[in-house]
């Protein structure tokens, strides 16, 4: 088995966090230093990340209300209040993607590096529903440009459909997430956010889900998460 496969097996990070350790000299191998992803794992290697030695684990995928006032972060040890901290499972696991400290709802945890990278990875054209509730009304016109794409800091942010469920509350359908996407194209039209909440993630949806709690999801909402709604 190719190193990179063994350590996301072990659910130490998504791939691509993986590989950046191999790559940053922090994977060893009976006690060697290898910085080779595709270097070929037998069954009796000992592999160490930070000098911690890892091994396969079950996988488990779990599903988080977050709160507002939490962040997304397993490494951070300066961080406040962590999503992780209101989860109480006995694997080693790890966020996937993000919502930033002042939004909440629906956000994936698990140990399974391979699903991960499907459920982030753009190629896979996975979209993300938030509610948004704003300041004032956004004019007709502001949201035809949101759907449009506007330019803020050298990138398109874009929505992919925009529902106005009254005059100030929407639901935003996202593909690939840029960082506070949302929060810059509300500010684009002069409104600002008063609450963000991620409802759905592929056809998996937040439902009655309480905040601050979790749970372990079924085959049938894993494959919910994957799929293009």
């Amino acid at each position: 088995m190719k190193l990179l496969k063994l350590i996301c097996l072990c659910g130490v990070g998504s791939r691509r966090s993986s590989f950046e350790l191999i790559r940053q000299n922090k994977v060893s191998v009976n006690g060697k230093t290898v910085n080779e992803p595709s270097h070929i794992v037998q069954i009796n290697d000992s592999v160490a990340v930070n000098d911690r030695e890892i091994s396969i684990e079950k996988y488990v995928y779990i599903a988080l209300n977050k709160p507002r006032g939490y962040i997304c972060t397993t490494s951070d040890p300066h961080a406040d209040k962590k999503a992780l901290d209101l989860i109480n499972c006995p694997y080693r696991v790890f966020n996937v993607g993000r919502l930033d400290k002042d939004s909440e709802g629906l956000i994936i945890f698990t140990n399974d590096g391979d699903y991960a990278n499907k459920l982030t990875h753009p190629s896979n054209s996975i979209t993300k529903q938030y509610e948004v509730v704003t300041s004032t009304k956004i004019p007709a016109s502001k949201l035809k440009k949101l759907l449009e794409g506007v330019f803020d800091q050298g990138e398109l942010l874009k929505a992919l459909f925009i529902n106005e469920i009254s005059d100030n509350k929407y639901i935003f359908t996202m593909g690939e997430g840029k960082k506070r996407e949302i929060r810059r194209m509300i500010a684009f039209t002069g409104a600002e956010v008063r609450s963000l909440t991620r409802i759905c993630i592929g056809s998996l949806k937040l439902g009655n889900l309480k905040t601050g709690h979790w749970k372990y999801m079924s085959d049938k909402e894993i494959s919910m998460s994957l799929s293009k709604s």
